[in-house]
């Protein structure tokens, strides 16, 4: 029970990309999405990955707790080509670098500011799934002149409740070399339908590249008190994305979300779990290019 709960919480379902986009179980070609590194000021070398016009509207993706740029490989191929997207595998995690410490969420805001300036990105669209929904969070509260638009998908106004606690004393019994079968725990179970085997073990290949103690240091930084953002400060115009089948973060924080967020809009995906952008990358596609070219407002569709 405990590696399903975990499961839940960090990673997102992918049935549903296998049965109704195909396309999407093949996100790396050439023609969709190419990767690069960027030495930022904050001290580390982050790669990333990026596609679209290099004029065009910039967005940011940021990835979920022990994941990396393939988080969101289901959306890229769907995505117009007029936005440049880019993709950062976050510090400790993917192909990034991973430093002995320093892994706070406001660590993680400022080197999403410092790679805004190695690219020459002045404002973007922030988009974050699970943890890198805080992250976006922050990087709204602390420089607002720097997001054009949010969108929070598996968030909520805080990390810290009864579930991820118990996650993170799961995640503290880790040593290296962490365990290809707690990871395919970890992975398999967080969906109703299996996962696809060539995409699992793609997730697999991924998660693993995260020492034990990345795993460690990142969660207990994420239950600290200063992971909490000062959710008054953001203005920008945000989406906010949850799966009715969400059991880590309720629909009442979705609507706390809504309360503090005032230029805020919730759209509740039925039938879905911790990750809309896995389990239903389409509809997650299209809601995110219509946001993008439209001013969001309050309400709940």
């Amino acid at each position: 029970m405990k590696h399903i709960l975990l499961a839940i919480f960090l990673f997102l379902p992918a049935q549903v990309l296998a049965q109704h986009n195909h396309a999407a179980t093949q996100p790396t070609t050439a023609s969709q999405v190419q990767f690069s590194t960027a030495q930022l000021k904050t001290g580390i070398r982050v790669r990333y990955a990026y596609k679209g016009d290099p004029s065009g509207i910039p967005v940011i993706l940021l990835h979920g707790y022990g994941d990396s740029w393939f988080s969101f490989s289901p959306i890229l191929p769907l995505l117009d080509n007029k936005y440049r997207v880019y993709i950062l595998d976050q510090r400790g995690h993917g192909d990034s670098d991973r430093p002995l410490g320093n892994y706070a969420l406001k660590q993680f805001a400022e080197d999403v500011l410092a790679f805004m300036d190695a690219v020459n990105v002045n404002r973007a669209t922030v988009v974050g799934h699970s943890m890198g929904s805080f992250v976006a969070q922050h990087v709204a509260a602390t420089a607002p002149e720097r997001v054009n638009k949010l969108v929070l998908v598996g968030s909520a106004t805080k990390i810290r409740n009864n579930v991820v606690s118990d996650l993170h004393r799961e995640i503290r019994t880790l040593s290296d070399p962490v365990p290809e079968k707690f990871v395919y725990d970890f992975q398999s179970s967080v969906t109703f339908r299996p996962l696809p085997q060539d995409f699992l073990k793609s997730i697999i290949h991924e998660s693993r590249k995260l020492p034990a103690r990345v795993w460690q240091q990142v969660m207990t930084q994420m239950l600290s008190p200063e992971a909490d953002v000062q959710l008054t400060k953001i203005k920008a115009p945000t989406l906010i994305i949850w799966g009715d089948k969400e059991n880590i973060f309720p629909r009442s924080e979705q609507d706390a979300l809504v309360a503090v967020l005032k230029n805020s809009v919730l759209k509740v995906y039925p039938d879905t779990g911790h990750a809309p952008n896995w389990e239903k990358p389409e509809r997650f596609a299209k809601d995110l290019q219509e946001f993008l070219n439209q001013t969001a407002t309050a309400g709940t569709p």
